[in-house]
């Protein structure tokens, strides 16, 4: 917008939704116990690839746009997806998620698009690992797909170098 020189500006604006901010909510959403409505949801394809991940794990949501509508189902509520979690080209939902999984009671695989394969993981492997996660890059090659076996983590004091 270019706006000339005015007295007085009035009206109202709308801000479009933040994409770090709309991957967590889902998250979060998910893992809490309850409705979470997130209002201003940026529908960009990294978002709804987060959204689908948690549908593919028993979370309801509802995606009407503007407004998502999130039934979470506890800490302990997601379940052992049937399929492979595709988190397309979203290196957030990879990262964040592998996070989440690792402490489920279930296996699972992540992966992505061409790009999120190459894309390296071992920030997210190493401190995840010194916490008691197991996983694996299929691969060998630190990269997606990420085989994560679903176990307790226990905290660490942790410096990444990122």
């Amino acid at each position: 917008m270019k706006f000339s020189k005015a007295r007085r500006l009035s009206g109202e604006l709308t801000i479009p939704g933040d994409k770090s901010i709309s991957h967590r909510s889902i998250m979060f959403g998910s893992i809490a116990e309850g409705l979470t409505e997130v209002r201003g949801f940026l529908q960009g394809a990294d978002c709804l690839s987060t959204i689908s991940c948690f549908t593919k794990m028993g979370i309801p949501i509802e995606n009407k746009g503007e407004t998502v509508l999130i039934h979470g189902r506890g800490l302990r509520g997601l379940t052992a997806p049937k399929e492979i979690l595709d988190c397309g080209n979203s290196g957030t939902t990879t990262r964040l998620i592998s996070g989440i999984l690792s402490a489920q009671n279930f296996d699972v695989t992540v992966t992505g698009d061409e790009s999120i394969q190459k894309r390296p993981m071992k920030r997210i492997i190493e401190p995840l690992s010194l916490m008691g996660a197991q996983i694996e890059s299929l691969r060998q090659n630190g990269c997606a797909p990420l085989h994560i076996t679903g176990r307790p983590l226990q905290a660490i004091h942790y410096h990444s170098r990122i």
